[in-house]
Protein backbone atom coordinates (compact mmCIF):
# COMPACT_ATOMS: atom_id res chain seq x y z
CA UNK A 1 0.00 0.00 0.00
CA UNK A 2 2.78 2.16 1.11
CA UNK A 3 4.56 1.74 -2.29
CA UNK A 4 1.07 2.88 -4.39
CA UNK A 5 0.87 5.95 -2.48
CA UNK A 6 4.75 6.29 -3.07
CA UNK A 7 4.55 6.26 -6.54
CA UNK A 8 1.02 8.05 -7.20
CA UNK A 9 2.75 10.82 -5.04
CA UNK A 10 5.68 10.45 -7.68
CA UNK A 11 3.40 10.61 -10.38
CA UNK A 12 1.29 13.67 -9.20
CA UNK A 13 4.62 15.46 -8.73
CA UNK A 14 5.72 15.00 -12.27
CA UNK A 15 2.50 15.83 -13.71
CA UNK A 16 2.76 19.07 -11.37
CA UNK A 17 6.31 19.67 -12.80
CA UNK A 18 5.29 19.62 -16.71
CA UNK A 19 1.75 21.52 -15.80
CA UNK A 20 4.50 24.15 -14.57
CA UNK A 21 6.47 24.73 -17.88
CA UNK A 22 6.38 28.23 -19.52
CA UNK A 23 3.93 27.56 -22.95
CA UNK A 24 5.63 29.47 -25.03
CA UNK A 25 3.99 30.65 -28.28
CA UNK A 26 5.92 30.88 -30.97
CA UNK A 27 5.31 33.01 -34.02
CA UNK A 28 6.74 31.61 -37.37
CA UNK A 29 6.97 32.69 -41.03
CA UNK A 30 6.53 30.02 -43.54
CA UNK A 31 9.86 29.76 -45.40
CA UNK A 32 11.52 31.58 -43.19
CA UNK A 33 14.77 30.86 -41.18
CA UNK A 34 13.62 29.95 -38.19
CA UNK A 35 11.43 27.59 -39.78
CA UNK A 36 14.65 25.77 -40.74
CA UNK A 37 15.97 25.15 -37.02
CA UNK A 38 12.52 24.35 -35.82
CA UNK A 39 13.67 20.43 -36.23
CA UNK A 40 16.68 20.70 -34.73
CA UNK A 41 15.46 22.93 -31.71
CA UNK A 42 12.89 20.12 -31.24
CA UNK A 43 15.52 17.70 -30.74
CA UNK A 44 17.26 20.23 -28.51
CA UNK A 45 14.08 19.91 -26.14
CA UNK A 46 14.11 16.45 -26.10
CA UNK A 47 18.14 15.78 -25.19
CA UNK A 48 17.56 18.86 -22.53
CA UNK A 49 15.58 19.15 -19.02
CA UNK A 50 14.03 22.65 -19.84
CA UNK A 51 11.76 25.25 -18.34
CA UNK A 52 9.41 25.72 -21.14
CA UNK A 53 7.41 23.29 -23.90
CA UNK A 54 7.09 25.16 -28.08
CA UNK A 55 3.86 25.58 -29.43
CA UNK A 56 4.42 26.89 -32.83
CA UNK A 57 2.34 29.13 -34.28
CA UNK A 58 2.26 29.50 -38.58
CA UNK A 59 2.02 33.07 -39.35
CA UNK A 60 1.58 34.00 -42.96
CA UNK A 61 3.97 37.00 -43.46
CA UNK A 62 5.98 39.51 -41.12
CA UNK A 63 3.02 41.68 -40.44
CA UNK A 64 0.77 38.95 -39.73
CA UNK A 65 3.08 37.86 -37.34
CA UNK A 66 3.55 41.57 -36.01
CA UNK A 67 -0.57 41.40 -35.16
CA UNK A 68 -0.43 38.61 -33.35
CA UNK A 69 1.97 39.39 -31.40
CA UNK A 70 0.27 42.79 -30.53
CA UNK A 71 -3.17 40.55 -30.10
CA UNK A 72 -1.43 38.47 -27.50
CA UNK A 73 -1.69 35.53 -29.96
CA UNK A 74 1.30 34.59 -29.71
CA UNK A 75 5.05 35.24 -27.23
CA UNK A 76 7.56 35.73 -29.46
CA UNK A 77 8.38 36.43 -33.16
CA UNK A 78 11.10 37.21 -35.42
CA UNK A 79 11.13 41.17 -36.60
CA UNK A 80 13.25 44.14 -36.34
CA UNK A 81 14.66 46.30 -33.57
CA UNK A 82 13.37 50.18 -35.76
CA UNK A 83 9.48 48.52 -35.03
CA UNK A 84 9.90 48.04 -31.78
CA UNK A 85 11.90 51.35 -30.93
CA UNK A 86 8.83 52.92 -32.72
CA UNK A 87 6.33 50.53 -30.02
CA UNK A 88 8.03 51.36 -27.12
CA UNK A 89 7.45 55.34 -28.54
CA UNK A 90 3.91 54.91 -28.64
CA UNK A 91 4.00 53.38 -24.70
CA UNK A 92 4.23 49.88 -25.54
CA UNK A 93 6.69 47.77 -24.26
CA UNK A 94 7.94 45.67 -26.37
CA UNK A 95 12.01 44.42 -26.38
CA UNK A 96 14.35 43.05 -28.78
CA UNK A 97 16.95 40.37 -28.50
CA UNK A 98 19.17 39.83 -31.53
CA UNK A 99 19.34 36.79 -33.65
CA UNK A 100 21.18 37.87 -37.34
CA UNK A 101 22.87 40.80 -38.39
CA UNK A 102 21.85 39.04 -41.98
CA UNK A 103 21.04 42.12 -44.60
CA UNK A 104 20.61 42.64 -48.18
CA UNK A 105 23.36 43.01 -51.08
CA UNK A 106 23.41 45.30 -53.99
CA UNK A 107 24.34 42.90 -56.27
CA UNK A 108 25.01 43.23 -60.43
CA UNK A 109 26.31 41.10 -63.03
CA UNK A 110 29.42 39.18 -62.91
CA UNK A 111 30.70 40.60 -66.33
CA UNK A 112 28.69 44.54 -65.56
CA UNK A 113 30.79 47.58 -65.98
CA UNK A 114 29.60 48.86 -62.65
CA UNK A 115 32.63 48.67 -59.68
CA UNK A 116 31.16 52.14 -57.51
CA UNK A 117 28.44 54.06 -56.74
CA UNK A 118 29.45 56.53 -58.97
CA UNK A 119 28.80 53.90 -61.85
CA UNK A 120 25.37 53.45 -60.96
CA UNK A 121 24.81 57.33 -62.12
CA UNK A 122 22.38 57.24 -65.03
CA UNK A 123 21.41 53.23 -64.48
CA UNK A 124 18.08 51.64 -63.59
CA UNK A 125 18.43 50.08 -60.23
CA UNK A 126 15.87 47.62 -58.74
CA UNK A 127 15.14 47.71 -55.18
CA UNK A 128 13.15 45.49 -53.08
CA UNK A 129 10.68 46.35 -50.38
CA UNK A 130 9.92 50.18 -51.36
CA UNK A 131 11.41 53.65 -50.44
CA UNK A 132 11.38 52.65 -46.95
CA UNK A 133 13.35 49.79 -47.34
CA UNK A 134 16.58 49.85 -44.62
CA UNK A 135 19.54 48.76 -47.26
CA UNK A 136 17.56 51.47 -49.49
CA UNK A 137 17.68 54.60 -47.19
CA UNK A 138 20.93 53.37 -45.58
CA UNK A 139 22.73 52.99 -49.14
CA UNK A 140 21.52 56.69 -50.34
CA UNK A 141 22.97 57.98 -46.84
CA UNK A 142 26.28 56.32 -47.94
CA UNK A 143 25.90 57.64 -51.27
CA UNK A 144 25.43 61.13 -50.12
CA UNK A 145 28.82 61.15 -48.40
CA UNK A 146 30.18 60.28 -51.87
CA UNK A 147 28.27 63.62 -53.13
CA UNK A 148 26.06 61.46 -54.97
CA UNK A 149 21.93 61.79 -54.42
CA UNK A 150 20.74 58.45 -55.71
CA UNK A 151 17.43 59.21 -55.41
CA UNK A 152 17.81 61.26 -58.67
CA UNK A 153 20.82 59.66 -60.40
CA UNK A 154 19.07 56.65 -60.76
CA UNK A 155 16.14 55.11 -62.89
CA UNK A 156 14.58 53.49 -59.42
CA UNK A 157 12.77 50.48 -60.20
CA UNK A 158 10.44 48.82 -56.92
CA UNK A 159 9.05 45.85 -56.79
CA UNK A 160 8.90 42.44 -54.75
CA UNK A 161 12.07 40.23 -53.73
CA UNK A 162 11.10 38.20 -56.69
CA UNK A 163 10.60 40.18 -59.43
CA UNK A 164 13.70 42.60 -58.95
CA UNK A 165 15.73 38.88 -59.37
CA UNK A 166 13.71 38.54 -62.48
CA UNK A 167 14.53 42.25 -63.58
CA UNK A 168 18.12 42.01 -63.43
CA UNK A 169 18.11 38.59 -65.20
CA UNK A 170 16.19 39.78 -68.29
CA UNK A 171 19.00 42.71 -68.41
CA UNK A 172 15.69 45.24 -67.22
CA UNK A 173 17.74 46.60 -64.57
CA UNK A 174 21.21 47.26 -64.71
CA UNK A 175 21.92 46.30 -60.77
CA UNK A 176 19.46 45.18 -57.28
CA UNK A 177 19.39 45.51 -54.08
CA UNK A 178 17.81 42.55 -53.06
CA UNK A 179 16.68 40.52 -49.63
CA UNK A 180 19.62 38.29 -48.29
CA UNK A 181 18.58 35.24 -49.69
CA UNK A 182 17.58 36.48 -53.15
CA UNK A 183 20.73 37.58 -53.76
CA UNK A 184 21.99 34.00 -52.47
CA UNK A 185 20.39 33.10 -55.12
CA UNK A 186 22.01 35.61 -57.62
CA UNK A 187 24.93 34.82 -56.32
CA UNK A 188 25.02 30.98 -57.10
CA UNK A 189 24.23 31.94 -61.19
CA UNK A 190 27.63 34.20 -61.11
CA UNK A 191 26.27 37.64 -60.01
CA UNK A 192 28.77 39.94 -58.31
CA UNK A 193 27.89 41.33 -54.77
CA UNK A 194 28.99 44.72 -55.34
CA UNK A 195 28.20 45.25 -51.74
CA UNK A 196 26.42 44.13 -48.66
CA UNK A 197 24.92 45.62 -45.67
CA UNK A 198 27.52 45.35 -43.96
CA UNK A 199 29.83 46.74 -46.07
CA UNK A 200 27.39 49.96 -45.88
CA UNK A 201 27.58 50.23 -42.71
CA UNK A 202 31.29 49.98 -42.60
CA UNK A 203 31.28 52.75 -45.24
CA UNK A 204 29.11 54.63 -42.59
CA UNK A 205 31.73 54.43 -40.26
CA UNK A 206 30.37 51.67 -37.93
CA UNK A 207 32.34 48.87 -37.66
CA UNK A 208 30.48 46.70 -34.97
CA UNK A 209 27.97 44.12 -36.08
CA UNK A 210 24.81 45.10 -36.19
CA UNK A 211 21.71 42.62 -35.79
CA UNK A 212 18.92 43.43 -38.04
CA UNK A 213 16.54 40.87 -36.92
CA UNK A 214 15.46 39.48 -33.40
CA UNK A 215 13.54 37.92 -31.18
CA UNK A 216 10.74 40.95 -30.07
CA UNK A 217 8.52 40.25 -27.10
CA UNK A 218 6.84 42.09 -24.44
CA UNK A 219 8.91 43.02 -21.69
CA UNK A 220 6.65 42.39 -19.66
CA UNK A 221 5.79 39.05 -20.17
CA UNK A 222 9.96 38.24 -20.49
CA UNK A 223 10.64 39.53 -16.96
CA UNK A 224 7.72 36.84 -15.50
CA UNK A 225 9.30 33.95 -17.47
CA UNK A 226 13.27 35.25 -17.62
CA UNK A 227 14.69 32.07 -17.09
CA UNK A 228 12.34 29.96 -19.36
CA UNK A 229 12.71 32.18 -22.14
CA UNK A 230 16.79 32.23 -21.35
CA UNK A 231 16.31 28.79 -22.23
CA UNK A 232 14.82 28.93 -25.35
CA UNK A 233 17.26 31.92 -26.78
CA UNK A 234 20.08 29.17 -25.44
CA UNK A 235 18.68 26.74 -27.56
CA UNK A 236 17.58 28.55 -30.66
CA UNK A 237 21.30 29.71 -30.71
CA UNK A 238 22.30 26.06 -30.48
CA UNK A 239 19.68 24.59 -32.91
CA UNK A 240 21.65 28.06 -35.49
CA UNK A 241 25.05 26.36 -34.77
CA UNK A 242 24.10 22.50 -35.45
CA UNK A 243 22.60 23.51 -38.77
CA UNK A 244 26.03 25.52 -39.40
CA UNK A 245 28.36 23.12 -37.85
CA UNK A 246 26.43 19.54 -38.86
CA UNK A 247 26.23 18.67 -42.63
CA UNK A 248 24.19 15.69 -41.49
CA UNK A 249 21.72 18.02 -39.96
CA UNK A 250 21.87 20.44 -42.77
CA UNK A 251 21.38 17.96 -45.33
CA UNK A 252 17.85 16.59 -43.23
CA UNK A 253 16.77 20.17 -43.12
CA UNK A 254 17.33 20.84 -46.73
CA UNK A 255 13.96 20.55 -47.90
CA UNK A 256 12.48 23.53 -45.44
CA UNK A 257 14.97 25.76 -47.60
CA UNK A 258 12.57 24.92 -51.01
CA UNK A 259 15.63 24.80 -52.98
CA UNK A 260 16.47 22.20 -55.17
CA UNK A 261 19.98 23.32 -56.74
CA UNK A 262 22.68 22.55 -54.90
CA UNK A 263 25.14 25.48 -55.60
CA UNK A 264 22.38 28.10 -54.65
CA UNK A 265 21.64 26.04 -51.14
CA UNK A 266 25.50 26.24 -50.61
CA UNK A 267 25.61 30.06 -50.91
CA UNK A 268 22.76 30.10 -48.88
CA UNK A 269 23.89 28.18 -45.63
CA UNK A 270 27.04 30.56 -46.32
CA UNK A 271 25.48 33.58 -45.82
CA UNK A 272 22.78 32.29 -43.06
CA UNK A 273 26.07 30.96 -40.89
CA UNK A 274 27.82 33.99 -41.62
CA UNK A 275 25.19 36.16 -39.82
CA UNK A 276 25.29 34.67 -36.40
CA UNK A 277 25.92 37.01 -33.80
CA UNK A 278 28.91 36.06 -32.05
CA UNK A 279 28.34 39.17 -29.90
CA UNK A 280 25.87 41.69 -28.09
CA UNK A 281 26.98 44.14 -25.86
CA UNK A 282 27.12 47.92 -25.14
CA UNK A 283 28.91 48.63 -27.88
CA UNK A 284 26.67 46.64 -30.67
CA UNK A 285 24.27 48.60 -29.22
CA UNK A 286 25.61 51.52 -29.29
CA UNK A 287 26.17 50.79 -33.09
CA UNK A 288 22.44 50.12 -33.23
CA UNK A 289 21.42 53.52 -32.18
CA UNK A 290 23.78 54.88 -34.69
CA UNK A 291 21.82 53.55 -37.45
CA UNK A 292 19.15 54.43 -36.21
CA UNK A 293 19.86 58.01 -36.08
CA UNK A 294 21.03 57.63 -39.75
CA UNK A 295 17.38 56.33 -40.67
CA UNK A 296 15.82 58.58 -38.81
CA UNK A 297 17.70 61.63 -40.85
CA UNK A 298 17.23 59.72 -44.30
CA UNK A 299 13.66 58.64 -44.14
CA UNK A 300 12.53 61.69 -42.76
CA UNK A 301 11.16 60.23 -39.57
CA UNK A 302 8.53 57.86 -41.95
CA UNK A 303 10.36 55.09 -41.00
CA UNK A 304 11.24 55.56 -37.16
CA UNK A 305 8.65 58.02 -35.82
CA UNK A 306 9.37 61.54 -34.15
CA UNK A 307 12.15 60.17 -31.78
CA UNK A 308 15.18 60.90 -32.52
CA UNK A 309 16.92 58.66 -30.48
CA UNK A 310 16.06 55.18 -30.35
CA UNK A 311 13.99 54.33 -26.94
CA UNK A 312 15.17 53.06 -23.86
CA UNK A 313 14.63 50.01 -23.68
CA UNK A 314 14.46 48.67 -27.08
CA UNK A 315 16.96 46.13 -26.33
CA UNK A 316 16.09 43.05 -24.07
CA UNK A 317 19.62 42.23 -21.75
CA UNK A 318 20.26 38.99 -20.03
CA UNK A 319 21.28 39.29 -16.59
Amino acid sequence: MKGKVLLLSLLLSASSFAAEKTIIHLGVQSGGTLEWELPVLRDELKAKLMDFQLDIQSVANAEAGKIALQSGAVDIIISDWIWVSGLREKGADFSFYPYSDISGALMVAGDSGIHSLEDLKGKRLGIAGGELDKNWLLLQTLAKQQGIDLDIAVEKVFGTPALINEQIKQGRVDAALNYWHFAARLEAEGYRTLMDGRSILQGLGIKESVANLGFVFKQNWADQHKEALKQFLDASKQARQTLCNSDASWQKNLPLTKVDNEVTQKHLRQNYCAANIEQWGKDEQKAAEKVYVLLHKQSKQVLTGQSEQLQSGTFWWVE
